[in-house]
């Protein structure tokens, strides 16, 4: 049964429609026909108080009881447990946390030590939640990553062939709101379901058109030396010219999270004002399955993009890939905590569990480290995803000029193709104390020095 039929039912749109929905899915796994369906749909219509109590249609049942009640929020007792790491993190991402875990499905939370203030979950927050998904708690750039390639050239290159690398990546790249090539690029990414839901199969022209392209704000392409420390990953230890890219689902990944954002807090009225950034799916909805299968499409949009700026920045090099290590730091996972399946979200997170590899980068004049998990439970197998900003966007449009940045750059022997002064390295932590605070969590196998950047040009609005 399908949405136009339940509505012709009588069913009200909101919540009783998705709960039907729902129960249409429990009910037809569970074996039952087309038609004992909708007969038994129609029965929870004509006396929901009857059914209150049944497996498949309970839930459906108790929300047309309660339609056009209004619940108070009933804050609980109890908070979910959290753990944080780092010291001096301000004092509103920490609020943020102790609040996510406040929520009826909340399990148990983590803060990263890179943590700022984000809407709903802090940048830097993970959540484990029950059957449930979150919007906000994933972020409106859905699927954000990193990419690292360690190619086939010495890293003396950045010196000897300055002028063509500069050339190929200002050639290679596209950055911005609605930035495109003007001959769309090919992956199988686009071959996908886009039809899945209603909102990915209206976005699919538009994702063709940036694919391959990065975002604004604190997105980047940029070239540096790998010095690879460990005997553990691909290219052996030594020196490597290497190509480091952050970006995420681009304006694709924007629509899929402010469509479903706003369809959760429509459906959790009862929410007080300061966790309504928080409103949840419920993962057995009809909708709660829709952002789901959109969250995954767009995390596999967003890898294609970066593969897609590795592969043609590599072609036109004319060089190969001896190392690629990718991760994303904005999705949710299904994953097991003490033999229950839960829902973890990681907002400005690194996925770190046991021996899983990852990236965390600095700035535009610092370091970056590929890193090893060590699965620590306590942080739910997560990590910071970088420096983290110490102010704000505008507050550093504000403390700082170029050419301070360029002073600081040049000490360091880095080149900026193109940034914003928002992006300004003096506007982010401290990468290594970061490093040093979540020493339990990763291992540096890694260290990338970046010195050829690109990034959105000044006057870009940031979409991170």
């Amino acid at each position: 049964m399908k949405k136009r039929e339940l509505i012709k039912l009588g069913i009200p749109k909101g919540k009783p429609l998705e709960m039907a929905l729902g129960a249409i899915s429990k009910a037809s796994k569970a074996g039952m026909n087309k038609e004992e369906i909708r007969k038994t749909m129609r029965a929870v219509l004509a006396n929901p108080q009857t059914y209150a109590e049944e497996p498949y249609f309970g839930t459906f049942a108790n929300s047309l009881l309660s339609k056009g009640k209004r619940q108070e929020y009933q804050y609980r007792e109890i908070s979910a447990p959290y753990q944080q790491w780092g010291d001096n993190l301000d004092e509103a991402s920490i609020q943020q946390m102790e609040r996510a875990c406040q929520l009826p499905v909340s399990v148990a939370g983590a803060l990263m030590p890179d943590a700022h203030l984000g809407y709903g979950l802090p940048i830097g927050g993970v959540l484990a939640v029950r059957n449930a998904v979150i919007p906000y708690a994933v972020g409106v750039d859905i699927a954000c990553r990193m990419r690292l390639t360690a190619f086939d050239m010495p890293p003396q290159s950045l010196t000897g062939a300055v002028d063509r690398l500069k050339k190929v990546l200002e050639q290679e790249t596209r950055f911005g709101i609605g930035a495109e090539f003007k001959n769309r690029r090919a992956h199988s990414v686009m071959d996908e379901d886009w039809g899945v839901t209603s909102v990915t199969k209206q976005i699919k022209d538009k994702a063709w058109a940036q694919l391959g392209t990065s975002g604004s704000g604190n997105h980047f392409v940029e070239y540096g030396v790998l010095e690879v420390q460990s005997e553990d990953l691909e290219a052996p230890p030594g020196t490597y010219l290497a190509l480091l890219s952050h970006s995420g689902s681009r304006g694709p990944g924007s629509k899929v999270a402010g469509y479903y954002s706003g369809l959760a807090m429509n459906r959790r009225p009862e929410l007080p004002k300061e966790l309504a950034h928080l409103s949840w799916l419920d993962l057995d909805s009809g909708e709660g399955m829709e952002y789901w299968e959109a969250m995954r499409l767009m995390g596999k949009y967003a890898a294609a993009n970066h593969e897609l700026i590795h592969y043609h920045i590599a072609k036109a090099l004319g060089t190969k890939a001896l190392l690629s290590i990718e991760n994303h730091h904005n999705f949710a996972w299904k994953e097991d905590r003490g033999g229950e399946t839960v829902i973890v979200h990681r907002k400005g997170a690194t996925p770190a569990g046991r021996g899983v590899l990852g990236i965390i980068p600095g700035s535009m004049a610092s370091p970056a480290y590929v890193v090893r998990g060590k699965g620590n439970p306590a942080s739910l197998h997560s990590a910071s995803h970088g420096a983290g900003r110490l102010m704000s966007r505008r507050k550093a449009k504000e403390s700082f000029t170029w050419s301070q940045v360029k002073k600081i750059l040049a000490e360091r022997d880095v080149t900026v193709l193109s940034a914003g002064l928002d992006e300004a390295p003096m506007a982010y932590k401290n990468i290594d104390e970061i490093m040093s605070a979540q020493s339990d969590l990763v291992e540096p196998l890694a260290v990338f020095h970046p010195r050829i950047v690109k990034m959105a040009p000044e006057g870009e609005r940031a979409e991170d």
